[in-house]
């Protein structure tokens, strides 16, 4: 049996852009920025608050599994270092307001 019927990429080659560890980085991109809005802009923390630490804490998680697989040449490292920082600023930033308000 060939290798390309094995791995399942269905073509004669090696096909790097269908894999799912490609969209990590820019989906912890968008769940980091979401949690940065919705931490430090203060007519939305009182909203968002709660979705902010649940977004930045996955956009850090997807961001960190992004530099992982973008590492081994398969993924977008840049945009994967964007979502984890976006992500550990917006979960740093919405867990540090619910501490000042004594939660």
């Amino acid at each position: 049996m060939s290798e390309s019927s094995v791995s399942g990429s269905g073509g004669g080659g090696v096909g790097r852009s269908d894999s799912p560890a490609v969209g990590l980085g820019p989906t912890a991109v968008v769940l980091g920025g979401f949690s940065v809005v919705g931490a430090w802009v203060p007519a939305l923390a009182i909203l968002t608050l709660p979705l902010a630490i649940i977004g930045g804490a996955l956009a850090a998680v997807l961001g960190a599994m992004g530099i992982h697989h973008a590492r081994r040449s398969v993924g977008r490292l840049w945009t994967a270092i964007a979502g984890a920082a976006l992500g550990v600023v917006g979960f740093v930033g919405s867990t540090t307001l619910i501490w000042s308000m004594g939660g």
